[in-house]
């Protein structure tokens, strides 16, 4: 046995010293409160129906009770291995670093949704005379399991690799694992009522906490890595089948919006991801594509209403402006480097909103009319098909919102496939080389200033494509819209932050970090003055404890946590080492 594996074992035992260990206690206690959180589903939380959610009902459960049972059920599946059975089938496999670390997560993010519903039950509705029976049950229920999941003893090992299964089993558990994230996001979306949605983000944020630390994250990526093709198809199926789910546009609108979000924002993850630019005004790009589609859109708003092009023309059209619009502010900007980079772009922004409310007729020329902007922005007809009218595919109606959806999938997939092709390429090791330390990658014999230019023109070039396309989503484009912190998303400090918060580097980490951000303010309305303090403190949490993002790059995970792997798994000693450490000793 190696000296490092001694000290990890011994501080092992040293963190386990104080703390109370019982397994059978603990086992126990996990399973009545289980049961008793699942059965207090099937009955009425309160008795008024002024509390949202369908509380009231005894037989089935409604609202936030549907994420208790859930977990419930979760957490009892999980606690199969630990009693020292087999459990259920794929159990063990969730949990290659033992099923304690799952069941920790569960149990609190179970105990965590329920008692905020039922605190929030009491503070809504003025004192707890509103609970009845099935609250009084749930709250105490899913204490226990917290209780019992701390008395079990640390998985002290993690489980040997499974064997490789059969291509063919790999590519069902994918498509299984993605379209059961689809389901999860679409509840996710379609909440109603802000005490479901704060419910929901309680159980999917504790609940993913211990997944992560069980191990099952790092086992399905290794697992998509080696089946990448079936994995995009899997992600491209779920995206489509979401709209399918959706009855009316109410929810396709939020989604189109965070699309166009999650578009633009990996755009500026090659900008600040891959190339390491920090760029305060990559809003404005998004809209030269905007104006520039809108302007020759035919709308009677715009000075060149004679100019009606089709839509694979104005988005090549905004695309092309956008990426000139990309070089004419890089070329003479990005010589500059780290804050001084910054102030530049952040002040090309603020030039580009002031230029677009001046070319009113008065200020300057009438091109955009001013604050007015180019309104009656038609919709969308491609090969035919209008996205303006509702159309019926595979029995399912979609509406304007359902056609713009289906276009903007196609669109990000696109987008995500010239992310991907870059990041594996030689430019995309050139950016790594210059993000890391420009002045040795010039030594190395990489172009700096070139590459940087050509980040900045590729990222600018595909914000100008989600230009093109929200200026017919949203039929009216005005500067206001394109501001570095305006009261609603996309803007600059918006975008910085889903690829900060996501993951730098990363095609996911954008996209989960675009969700977060443009669903809490929308699902979120009384948090709508305090957007930027709640982005604040979002950030500061985050660099104090996931500086890396939520769906961190490798490297950059490797960096951050340098420190800390170190301290935990200090270096094997030579056995010279050894002999001149004792004799010292």
């Amino acid at each position: 046995m190696t000296t490092s594996s001694l000290i990890g074992q011994s501080r092992n035992a040293r963190h386990r010293v104080g703390r109370r260990t019982d397994p059978l206690l603990g086992k126990c206690l996990i399973a009545l409160g289980s049961v008793g959180a699942l059965g207090s589903t099937f009955l009425a939380w309160t008795w008024t129906s002024a509390f949202p959610g369908n509380l009231t009902v005894t037989g089935y459960p409604g609202g936030n009770q549907l994420i208790t049972l859930i977990l419930s059920i979760l957490t009892l599946l999980a606690l199969g291995p630990a009693l020292g059975t087999s459990g259920v089938p794929g159990t063990r496999w969730m949990a290659p670093r033992g099923c304690v670390r799952l069941l920790r997560g569960l149990t609190l993010a179970n105990a965590l949704s329920t008692l905020y519903v039922v605190v929030a039950i009491a503070w809504e509705l003025g004192g707890v005379a509103n609970y009845v029976a099935g609250s009084w049950v749930a709250g105490i229920s899913v204490v226990l399991p917290v209780v019992g999941a701390r008395l079990l003893p640390d998985d002290d090992h993690e489980s040997a690799p499974p064997k490789p299964a059969a291509r063919a089993i790999q590519i069902l558990v994918v498509f299984a694992v993605v379209m059961l994230g689809l389901f999860v996001a679409d509840f996710g979306v379609t909440t109603g009522y802000s005490e479901e949605f704060i419910g929901f983000c309680l159980a999917a944020g504790f609940a993913g906490r211990g997944l992560a630390a069980s191990g099952l994250f790092e086992r399905f990526s290794a697992l998509t890595a080696a089946n990448r093709i079936a994995t995009s198809c899997a992600v491209l199926a779920a995206a489509v089948l979401f709209a399918f789910l959706q009855s009316t546009d109410a929810y396709t609108s939020v989604a189109d919006n965070i699309l166009i979000f999650a578009t633009v924002a990996l755009g500026l993850n090659i900008v600040v991801g891959l190339a390491g630019l920090l760029d305060l005004g990559y809003v404005a790009f998004l809209g030269v594509g905007a104006y520039t589609a809108a302007l020759v859109s035919g709308t009677a708003a715009s000075r060149y209403a004679h100019v009606v092009l089709p839509f694979w023309a104005q988005a090549l059209i905004g695309v092309a402006v956008s990426v000139l619009a990309g070089l004419l502010i890089g070329a003479p900007t990005l010589r500059l480097r780290g804050d001084y980079l910054a102030i530049v772009t952040l002040g090309f922004g603020e030039i580009f909103r002031i230029t677009m409310n001046n070319l009113d007729g008065q200020s300057g020329p009438q091109v955009t009319n001013g604050a007015e902007g180019v309104y009656g922005v038609p919709n969308l007809r491609l090969f035919g098909y209008d996205f303006g009218q509702r159309h019926t595919v595979l029995g399912h109606t979609f509406g304007r919102f359902g056609n713009y959806y289906l276009l903007l999938v196609f669109v990000i997939a696109v987008v995500i496939f010239i992310f991907a092709r870059v990041n594996d390429s030689r430019i995309g090791r050139a950016w790594a080389a210059i993000r890391e330390d420009e002045t040795a990658a010039e030594a190395m014999g990489v172009h700096g200033y070139r590459f940087k230019l050509l980040a900045f023109g590729l990222g600018a070039g595909l914000a100008g494509l989600a230009g093109s396309i929200q200026g017919h989503l949203t039929s009216t484009v005005t500067p206001d819209q394109y501001t570095f912190s305006s009261s609603a998303p996309p803007n600059s400090a918006f975008l910085l932050a889903a690829v900060v918060l996501g993951g730098m580097g990363t095609i996911s980490g954008p996209l989960l970090g675009a969700s977060l951000l443009f669903l809490i303010p929308d699902k979120l309305q009384f948090f709508n003055n305090k957007q930027l303090l709640l982005f604040g403190i979002a950030l500061i949490v985050m660099m104090r404890l996931r500086p890396e993002g939520l769906v961190p790059d490798k490297r950059r995970r490797l960096e951050f946590h340098e420190r800390e792997t170190s301290a935990e798994e200090p270096p094997e000693l030579s056995v010279p080492d050894e002999v001149e450490a004792e004799a010292r000793a």
